[in-house]
């Protein structure tokens, strides 16, 4: 980095010792699954996880088993939470091949294109931001195979959760353990749309002493539900080793994927909609009219590649737990599209030909004099016939005649550009935590603290290169005939929290302190008086709460109160002309309240919330009902417009009617309004205020069956409040058996059937500023899993 940030040469004696424990670390003996060769369970350790959540202060709850049932084994692994109460996962992609239609809410905050105000870890480690453009959620880092459980921390949260973004809550993504013995499983996927997948993990056993690892590797594969045009792929590779060196436990974990996917186009306003609720205006065949072909389907794509280890240790100092570790993720692609003209970046004078259209230069920087749509032979821009009326009234409504080919003399050629923009990020980080049990007076006393630093540079530059011939296929030129821009986001984060629990008899009191300090910089590669700094540093955020047992055995009462925080973005620095003076980060005070109960067979909780957001970071979005802004050129950019403020109440019940046969409910209550002059009172665009969950499980021996339905209710498209979507209810339908003792290497063989959206409901899913994605349609899917 080129920054002089003090706080990194403060942090060097931290790195050193942190890397020095990890030199010797094992696996926690809890952490390993007894031997138990006829069944799944020690691979998938959610079966024990209750889906209520932990005896904290704070509301909390958890995927199980049965909900991963629900999905097919290509299922992102975000999809696993839609049905905790206060959760609304939406995907335009069946099987989430799509982050661009991606949107996570909880209680009126957002993870989407616009917004990141949901944290998200990935075994406790951040995530490094879920943006679109350099970001990655966890869908990225871990096969849906490979997921233990995901704990949804809604509101106040965890104090020493490792997120910037944490406004709404932190999403904790864990992977699976080692089994205890060797074996080799082996899982094929198969379902419409072309789908499949082949899995295979390798759980080595004992391979030294008190040392377990697994291994995996899969590929997955699924067209496009709406024209078949296109094929999303993704290559995926984990492992996990967990080790014991004398009285230290040691945890090791990689992950690398590479995936392609083609993005679906959002849908303006709700006429566009009902038009037509089951195509996004995107085509399957190439015109030859560029204006027309910048919707062409092949031509909206997203590359990445993601590469994430961790090395983390666990050991007792004197009277003092501290778990440590150090990580390493690089994430690099493009994201592509076809702009129906050629950026004319030079001045060649009237009359000349347009050297953009030389393949063998390239113009760094600059900015656009004008657009070239048609040229004659010798490449001089051509204008259309005086007087002549466009007959082209598709997409975005229509164009004029500058753009119709029907409107040039014969012999007119078309132009038109490919339009690449790459991402680089690399980030290195090291958290350390301690825990001391002691005793107050007689009482029980826990003091934790900890820190969470990382350092990441996100390089993101823009290229353009010709069409080789606009008229008959998308092919372009290698050479770019423009690079607009070029630059570097160093970013450093330091994170430091204290915490101090005291246990009174007849309840658990917690009092907290944490702080942010975040050094965020663009440096212009081109113009380095574009150069922009900024200091996004948190006042101290103070969080308390308790949990107090009631005479009823087994309920319990808890209360807890956060002040979250989320840093500027380094997006917000992108526009040259960006005004920082304008920009605070975002801020939320977050009030939970509630009752819990648990025992065998039947737990439940409620939780009354009430959150105040404010500073809420709008960003003009650079797409309109006109189009696409492929220039970036439209007036706008980042303010704090005003903020948000929420309050309702989220209840699940989870209740075995028998040993065989399970229901559970969740219920969400959402009113989520903004704060700003504009918009006061109005309902947050997106959220929905009533949402509802209703879940039956079976199983008896080795077969088991579920059938799941989710209602979310009306949903508002725009800040104003003037367009309105319907309610919609989606239902899952899964079923499966497990045949054991089959002979020969084969241990067991598992086939389980899985229908999403069962009845072929039609909605809209992702909501963006006055337009949304249309929501995945029914998809079926067949898995056959093989463990020898």
């Amino acid at each position: 980095m080129n920054t002089n940030v003090p706080m990194k040469q403060s942090l060097i004696a931290l790195s050193v010792l942190s890397a020095i424990s990890i030199t010797s670390l094992p696996v926690m003996a809890q952490e390993v699954q007894g031997s138990q060769a006829k069944t799944e369970e020690q691979q998938e350790p959610m079966e024990s996880i209750v889906v209520t959540g932990r005896s904290v202060s704070y509301a909390n709850s958890a995927s199980s088993a049965e909900m991963k049932k629900q999905q097919t084994p290509m299922t992102s692994a975000l999809a696993l939470i839609d049905n905790l109460p206060g959760v609304l996962v939406t995907e335009g992609d069946p099987f989430g091949s799509d982050e661009w239609s991606t949107s996570i809410s909880i209680r009126g905050f957002e993870l989407n294109l616009a917004s990141q105000q949901i944290g998200m870890t990935v075994d406790g480690i951040s995530n490094g931001n879920s943006n679109y453009g350099g970001g990655t959620k966890a869908s990225r880092y871990i096969d849906t195979e490979n997921l233990r459980a995901t704990e949804v921390s809604q509101g106040t949260a965890d104090i020493g959760s490792r997120s910037n973004e944490a406004l709404g809550g932190t999403l904790d993504f864990t992977t699976i353990l080692p089994a205890f013995d060797e074996q080799l499983t082996v899982s094929t996927t198969l379902g419409e749309y072309n789908a499949k997948k082949v899995y295979v993990r390798y759980d080595t056993g004992e391979i030294a002493q008190d040392t377990f690892a697994w291994l995996t590797i899969s590929s997955q594969q699924n067209d496009d539900y709406m024209g078949g045009s296109i094929t999303n792929s993704r290559d995926h590779a984990e492992g996990k080793i967990i080790s014991r060196i004398g009285d230290v436990n040691l945890t090791a974990y990689i992950s690398y994927d590479d995936a392609q996917e083609y993005t679906y186009q959002r849908i303006y306003g709700l006429a566009q909609y009902e038009q037509n609720p089951d195509w996004d205006g995107l085509t399957e065949v190439w015109t030859g009219v560029p204006y027309q072909d910048q919707v062409w389907r092949e031509g909206w794509i997203t590359e990445r590649e993601n590469l994430f280890t961790y090395v983390k240790a666990d050991f007792t100092l004197g009277e003092v737990d501290v778990s440590s570790n150090v990580y390493y993720h690089e994430n690099e692609g493009a994201g592509k599209w076809i702009p129906y003209y050629m950026v004319d970046v030079i001045d060649d004078g009237a009359g000349n030909a347009n050297s953009e259209l030389d393949a063998s230069s390239t113009v760094y920087g600059g900015a656009s004099q004008g657009l070239i749509y048609f040229v004659d032979r010798a490449g001089q821009s051509l204008s259309p016939i005086e007087g002549c009326a466009s007959s082209i009234g598709f997409p975005y409504g229509g164009a004029g005649a500058a753009l119709d080919p029907g409107c040039y003399e014969q012999g007119a050629m078309p132009v038109s550009s490919n339009r690449h923009t790459h991402y680089n990020k690399k980030r290195y980080g090291i958290n350390a935590d301690f825990k001391w049990n002691t005793s107050i007076a007689g009482m029980e006393n826990t003091v934790r603290g900890g820190f969470w630093y990382e350092d990441y540079q996100r390089d993101e530059y823009r290229d353009w290169h010709k069409t080789i011939d606009a008229a008959s296929s998308p092919r372009a030129e290698n050479n770019p005939y423009w690079v607009q821009y070029d630059r570097e986001f160093p970013v450093e984060t330091l994170m430091y929290y204290v915490e101090d629990e005291m246990d009174a008899g007849f309840a658990k009191f917690r009092l907290g302190a944490k702080k942010f300090n975040v050094e965020v910089v663009k440096e212009d590669q081109f113009t380095p008086a574009n150069d922009l700094s900024v200091s996004s540093d948190s006042d101290t955020l103070l969080s308390a709460g308790f949990v107090a047992p009631m005479p009823l055995r087994g309920l319990e009462v808890f209360g807890g109160y956060a002040e979250n925080f989320a840093a500027i973005k380094d997006a917000v620095l992108e526009r040259d002309d960006t005004d920082l003076s304008l920009v605070e980060p975002e801020t939320a005070d977050n009030i939970d309240f509630g009752l819990r109960y648990s025992s065998p067979g039947f737990n439940a909780s409620i939780t009354y919330y009430k959150i105040k957001f404010e500073n809420r970071i709008t960003f003009v979005s650079n797409e309109d009902v006109n189009g696409i802004d492929f220039l970036e050129a439209a007036a706008g950019g980042y303010i704090n417009d005003g903020g948000i403020e929420s309050d309702g109440i989220e209840a699940s019940v989870d209740y075995n009617f028998t040993d065989n046969f399970g229901i559970y409910v969740s219920y969400t209550k959402n009113d989520a309004t903004y704060t700003d002059e504009a918009y006061r009172g109005n309902t947050v665009l997106g959220s929905a205020k009533d949402m509802a969950v209703v879940s039956f499980d079976f199983s008896k021996g080795d077969f088991y069956a579920g059938f799941s339905t989710k209602y979310v209710g009306e949903r508002y498209l725009d800040q104003a409040n003037t367009q309105k979507t319907d309610s919609y209810i989606v239902s899952d339908l899964y079923i499966g058996k497990t045949a054991y003792d089959i002979g020969g290497a084969i241990d067991s063989i598992e086939l389980s059937f899985t229908v999403n959206n069962v009845f072929d409901q039609d909605y809209l899913g992702s909501i963006a500023p006055s337009a949304g994605w249309i929501g995945a349609p029914r998809i079926a899917a067949l898995n056959a899993k093989f463990v020898l």
